[in-house]
C-alpha cells in the first residue's frame, strides 16, 4: 500500500522546468533512494515532497491526503519527518536540547520550550528514549556544535525520530561523514528506524556504496524526469541508466 504518491508533479522556477511530470509511489516498508547527477531535480522533489514547495501542477498525497504545499511543520503532525540538520539551525544546543525540540514540537508543547525540557517527565523520557536508541545517552550535555561529523548527522536524524513519524525523508545521511564511518551511521539510523516504528525511509544520497546497500528501490531522475525507478539490480544492469545518472562503472 503507498503511503507517499506523487503524480505527475511538475515545478517551474520562472521558464526553467525543475520537475517535468514526475510520479512514483512509497509503499509500507520500502527503503527508497532518490539519485540523479547535480541538476537532475533532486532537492526540488524533495521540498515538492516535504511541504516545503509546491509543485506548479500534479498532486502529492501522503495517507491518500492531498498534502502539496502544506509545510514541513503541519506535514510531520501529519506523521511525515525531514531532516533538516539541527545542528547548523541551533549551534548553540545541547544534544538533550536539540532532541528536546523536537520532542516538545512532537507532544505539542512548544510554547515553553525550555520549561519542558526541565521539568517534564514525558519531555524527559521521550529525550532519553531517542538519545540512548542513537547512542547519545552520555552525551547528552556536550553542545551539539561539538561532536564528530557522524555523531551530528545521527541527531540530526534522531530529532527527525523524534517527532514520531510514520516516514521519514533523509537528505544526505552521510554525507561529509569518512567512508569508514558511513556504515556504521547507516546501520544505527535503519536499526532505530525499526524500532521506533518507521513505515519507510526515503534518502537523498550521493554514495553509490550506501544506496546499493540499503535500498529495496531507487528512483533514479534525470533532467527533472523519473530515467529509472527500480530495485537495484535493475539499476546495475541498465547500462543507459548508470552512463546517465552516475556516470561511471559500478563494482
Amino acid at each position: 500500500m503507498a503511503v507517499l504518491e506523487a503524480e505527475k508533479v511538475r515545478k517551474f522556477y520562472g521558464d526553467f522546468c525543475a520537475l517535468a511530470g514526475v510520479s512514483l509511489a512509497i509503499n509500507d516498508g520500502e527503503f527508497v533512494s532518490i539519485i540523479g547527477p547535480n541538476g537532475a531535480g533532486k532537492t526540488t522533489l524533495v521540498n515538492v515532497l516535504t511541504g516545503l514547495l509546491p509543485p506548479t501542477s500534479g498532486t502529492v498525497r501522503f495517507k491518500g491526503r492531498d498534502v502539496a504545499g502544506i509545510g514541513p511543520a503541519r506535514l510531520a503532525k501529519l506523521g511525515m519527518a525531514r531532516s533538516f540538520q539541527l545542528v547548523n539551525i541551533f549551534p548553540g544546543l545541547t544534544v538533550r536540547e536539540t532532541v528536546g525540540v523536537a520532542v516538545v514540537t512532537q507532544l505539542g508543547r512548544g510554547g515553553r520550550l525550555f520549561a519542558s525540557l526541565g521539568g517534564d517527565a514525558d519531555v524527559k523520557e521521550r529525550v532519553h528514549d531517542i538519545s540512548e536508541l542513537f547512542g547519545f545517552a552520555d552525551k547528552l550535555d556536550r553542545p551539539a556544535r561539538t561532536l564528530a561529523q557522524g555523531d551530528k548527522k545521527l541527531l540530526d536524524v534522531a530529532s527527525a525520530l523524534a517527532l514520531n513519524p510514520e516516514i521519514i525523508l533523509l537528505d544526505e545521511p552521510t554525507s561529509g561523514v569518512s567512508t569508514r564511518d558511513k556504515t556504521a551511521i547507516m546501520d544505527v539510523l535503519v536499526q532505530a528506524a525499526k524500532r521506533v516504528g518507521i513505515k519507510a525511509i526515503i534518502q537523498v544520497e550521493h554514495d553509490m556504496d550506501i544506496v546499493f546497500g540499503y535500498s529495496d528501490r531507487i528512483i533514479a531522475l534525470h533532467q527533472g524526469r523519473v530515467l529509472a525507478d527500480t530495485t537495484p539490480e535493475g539499476i546495475r544492469s541498465d547500462e543507459h541508466v548508470v552512463a546517465t545518472v552516475i556516470g561511471k562503472r559500478l563494482r
